[in-house]
């Protein structure tokens, strides 16, 4: 099926980022977008990213091939249920929602049959809006689909084409699948990493002896709980029910370690830390996850004076962009004292063999 019109309700980093996969990497002839920023529209329009911006959507939208709705879930069942009825007999709806449950209860009710595959795209930046969008967002990325009952195995197809056009990974399963697997690998962990720097705050007692002290991989394995509180609060309670089951079994496995602890049992405590560790060593560190990756390099040096200026011009005269640079004065775990953050995996790379066949002791994460 040859593509002519997309539609991309919702111009934000990931319509955005999906405008302008479309446009560099497909042949589809027109693409329109429905915002009410008039300012994300505007620049798209100049940037020749889309051929036609909207404040909402007309009947040009519902005679579109595929409609690709990138709000958040309140927002996308609303979308849904106006476009019921309304569109095109081969045309797709489909979203780019982090949960899925509900948005597939909510197409199952509908009284008029609805072609609708509900998305994923595992790819996200720090940053929101159309200005913060790009082209490569969603390469090597996986890219979840969760069809309707209504469905046809050709829409998939065609869908699953398309998600692979940009860059991505399709992969089709059902929405409980898909929100167990995110409740326990994205929900979950920023849940935990709030409750881990509430509990240090609680701990530090107004003295900032720990606040000082958590440096390095506290950051790191906290560096979720900075997210955006109105998104997450949204995301927890639409995937509620997966996410407490998970806290609950967390719970148990807590509780479990805290009575080995309390008793004393060395053999228990040891397959606690050696289970976790071998079963975090199969996760793949290649492609993108639930979770944004931590793009930095560590780097061992000696405190002399232009050293960070030294390396900095090293990767500079490289087109190597350093997203910031900085001392680790709490490093007990780290293997080095100059940490580089870079905006992705492959500036990490030409970085790590630059630096390393300059002279430096060079560290990528595990």
């Amino acid at each position: 099926m040859e593509l002519e019109r997309v539609t991309i309700i919702g111009l934000g980093l990931i319509g955005g980022s999906l405008a302008r996969a479309l446009r560099s990497k497909t042949a589809i002839s027109e693409i329109i977008a429905v915002d009410s920023d008039a300012s994300s529209l505007g620049l798209a329009l100049e940037q020749g990213i889309i051929d036609k911006g909207l404040a909402v959507p007309d009947i040009g939208v519902c005679s579109s091939d595929i409609i690709f709705i990138c709000t958040p879930v309140k927002q996308a069942i609303e979308y849904i249920d106006m476009l019921a009825g309304k569109t095109g007999d081969r045309t797709i709806v489909t979203d780019v929602c982090s949960t899925k449950s509900e948005i597939m209860e909510n197409v199952e009710k509908l009284r008029e049959a609805l072609c609708f595959i509900g998305g994923h795209p595992m790819a996200g930046t720090e940053r929101s809006g159309f200005k913060n969008s790009f082209a490569h967002l969603f390469e090597n990325a996986y890219y979840i689909l969760t069809p309707a009952a209504h469905a046809s195995q050709e829409s998939v197809k065609i869908l699953s084409s398309v998600v692979e056009s940009i860059g991505a990974i399709p992969l089709v399963m059902t929405a409980e699948e898909h929100d167990m697997a995110a409740a326990g690998i994205s929900h979950l962990p920023h849940v935990l990493a709030a409750a881990l720097v509430n509990l240090v705050k609680q701990a530090d007692r107004g003295s900032g002896r720990m606040q000082t002290l958590a440096a390095g991989g506290f950051r790191d394995i906290t560096r979720i709980a900075s997210s955006n509180p109105g998104l997450w609060e949204s995301i927890v309670l639409s995937n509620k029910k997966q996410v407490l089951s998970l806290l609950r079994q967390f719970d148990k496995i807590l509780d479990e370690f805290a009575q080995y602890l309390e008793d004393g049992c060395s053999n228990e405590i040891y397959n606690f830390f050696s289970e976790a560790g071998r079963f975090r060593d199969t996760v793949s560190d290649h492609g993108q996850g639930l979770l944004p990756a931590i793009h930095k390099l560590i780097v061992d040096v000696q405190d002399k004076p232009g050293i960070i200026g030294e390396i900095a011009t090293i990767l500079g005269h490289n087109n190597i962009n350093i997203k910031n640079i900085n001392v680790a004065n709490s490093r007990e775990f780290e293997q080095g004292c100059l940490i580089i953050t870079f905006s992705d995996t492959e500036s990490v790379n030409i970085a790590f063999d630059l630096l390393l066949q300059t002279g430096y002791k060079v560290f990528k994460n595990r």
